[in-house]
């Protein structure tokens, strides 16, 4: 079978797709009609309904209110997916001479030039539209033209549906899971820890003490999410207090609520917080500093992502040069992240807060943690801190991916503990990373020779209920080695143009050798929890953890799993932590007993 047969075959053929447009077109002709139904029917409804049938009425009140409802989310939809440049790729005939398509050379860069232009400037709208609420800022404005020019570069150079997508993750989900049940579960890679002789038990009995005061910067929404029936009880006695002593050390908190539930959590007592602040903004995020007696450190804990301000600092992923003294080697990380770490460090150095804990426990060590963005910002602080404090010590949970160059992230290895669980999407997730999912999905999407209906439908059920990757749709059969090594025309049909971030099949799968994004890495020595036993059990099951040292170059590849998302939830960190100190005698792990190198629990 030849490569351009092969093309036809598979489920990126535009053929099927052509009457398509004019479908989209005439059913966007048809809203006007519903639209102007839904209008009359709105003043109907607030017309005076007495001597009609009351459950009528109802109904055609629900009527107009879901068909209200229907029409704003097409119209967001509209804004929010459809591509107004259309394709930009200026497409000369299949059998134009060579010579010809020269000439033109210099006419298509121009074109691609302004075509990009004006992406960013749609996705600019987009991203302003979205966050209409905030504050027009110099913060908000860069943060937007940051975002915008990351979102039009990654989306400019393919043509997939959302059906693409979701066929391509479940196809790559189940390929994942192939390899890995292929693999030999008693080849163990050698991950030690810097410090040969770290009690990896010690590090989790820290880690899980820890965890809980990362967890409780995040408020009161996190504490009545994980106390559904008995947080709003314990709450609603403190909130709305008048505590006039609180405001001295407290910022950002008018109802006293996230106070509370911080007492509530810690265990701590107001004398022990040396400052509080929940102030929010675009690359200014919330933390506290207090006084952890039992482990004699000063602490300080910074929050995670909350709110679409916290959004926008993630997303905020380009990268920004930070220059430590006595780190040889390019040092660049974050840009949001690396910010929201300064603004921390400013107000902990400039205000004075850390003289103010040290003045009153001078003997103390200084400790910083922090979750998911919190846990960015903690490793970037640690780094800005670590010469005025060289006995500090940072632990990450759930830390983002695309954080610290290769040279800071070796710095960082002697006072920074990044603790990961499971398939968690976060700390996988880097420009790089996201550049190679593309090229993944493109190519087994390109490959795949089933419906996309039974594609879908397969991976729903693969998802829910498990069962033999091997029964669902595959890379098509009986290729030959040969013909994969070059592009498929199927393949290079979803490019909509080439960029430096795409790869042909025979192409090397690390993302590494993609060389439009700098690579960034995780902080510091990395702590990977994972379930000990078989993937899929039952919702009653208990669940039992190992923990084993890795590295980051572990965390160069996203997997596509159903816990990928739950997986980084902190109470679901904290829950996993804790079973694994609760349970130490039973999940020792046998071959850390023989292998002095592979650390495990």
């Amino acid at each position: 079978m030849s490569v351009m047969e092969v093309s036809f075959c598979t489920i990126t053929n535009p053929g099927p797709r052509r009457s398509m447009p004019a479908l989209v077109y005439l059913r966007a002709i048809l809203y006007v009609p519903e639209l102007v139904w839904a209008c009359l029917g709105a003043v109907w409804v607030s017309d005076d309904g007495r001597g009609c049938d009351p459950a009528t009425v109802g109904a055609v009140i629900s009527a107009v209110v879901a068909s209200w409802i229907i029409l704003l989310f097409t119209a967001v939809g509209v804004v929010f997916v459809f591509d107004p440049l259309g394709n930009p790729r200026p497409q000369p005939p299949a059998m134009e001479p060579l010579g010809v398509r020269d000439m033109q050379s210099s006419e298509g860069t121009q074109f691609l030039s302004t075509a990009r232009s004006l992406a960013v400037k749609v996705w600019e709208s987009r991203l302003r539209l979205l966050c209409c609420c905030l504050p027009q800022d110099e913060s908000s404005r860069a943060a937007f033209s940051s975002i915008s020019q990351l979102f039009s570069s990654f989306f400019s150079d393919t043509d997939l549906v959302p059906s693409d997508i979701a066929a391509g993750l479940a196809l790559l989900h189940q390929e994942q899971d192939k390899m890995e049940r292929s693999r030999d579960p008693d080849v163990v890679v050698p991950h030690s820890p810097s410090s040969p002789g770290e009690d990896l038990e010690d590090e989790l009995e820290k880690a899980t003490h820890w965890m809980q005061f990362a967890a409780a910067a995040y408020g009161w929404p996190l504490y009545i999410y994980s106390n559904l029936f008995t947080g709003p009880c314990k709450l609603s006695g403190d909130c709305c207090m008048s505590r006039v002593a609180e405001d001295e050390i407290v910022g950002g908190d008018h109802l006293g609520c996230h106070f509370s539930s911080i007492l509530q959590t810690t265990g701590l007592q107001y004398r022990d917080f040396i400052h509080v602040s929940f102030h929010n903004q675009i690359y200014e995020i919330p933390f506290f500093v207090a006084l952890d007696h039992k482990r004699e450190a000063i602490l300080v804990a910074v929050r995670g992502t909350l709110s679409l301000k916290d959004v926008l600092t993630d997303l905020s992923a380009e990268c920004e040069n930070l220059p430590v003294e006595g780190v040889l080697g390019a040092c660049y990380a974050h840009k949001g992240i690396s910010q929201a770490a300064g603004y921390v460090y400013k107000r902990l150095v400039n205000d004075g807060i850390l003289n103010q804990a040290f003045s009153i426990a001078p003997e103390y060590k200084l400790v910083i943690t922090g979750h998911s963005l919190g846990a960015g910002a903690a490793s970037v602080l640690a780094i800005l801190l670590r010469n005025s404090f060289p006995t500090l010590q940072c632990y990450a949970f759930s830390p983002p991916g695309g954080l610290l160059s290769k040279a800071l992230a070796d710095y960082s290895k002697d006072f920074v503990v990044s603790v990961v669980l499971g398939k968690d999407l976060v700390p996988r997730l880097s420009i790089p990373n996201m550049e190679d999912l593309k090229r993944k999905l493109l190519k087994i999407v390109s490959n795949c020779n089933k419906p996309k209906y039974r594609i879908l439908l397969q991976g729903c059920w693969y998802e829910l209920f498990g069962g033999d990757p091997d029964d669902c749709p595959t890379e098509m059969d009986n290729r030959r080695e040969q013909e994969l090594s070059q592009p498929l025309l199927g393949e290079e049909s979803l490019i909509v143009r080439h960029s430096s971030s795409y790869q042909s099949l025979g192409s090397d799968e690390s993302p590494a050798h993609t060389p439009a994004h700098l690579p960034l890495f995780l902080p510091g020595r990395i702590l990977h929890i994972t379930e000990d036993g078989p993937t899929r059990r039952s919702c009653f099951s208990q669940v039992r953890y190992r923990a084993d040292w890795s590295n980051e170059m572990a965390f160069r590849s996203i997997l596509i799993s159903p816990r990928m998302l739950t997986d980084h939830m902190p109470d679901i960190v904290l829950r996993a932590l804790g079973t694994l100190t609760k349970d130490k005698p039973f999940s020792l792990c046998p071959s850390s007993l023989s292998d002095s190198q592979h650390n495990a629990i």
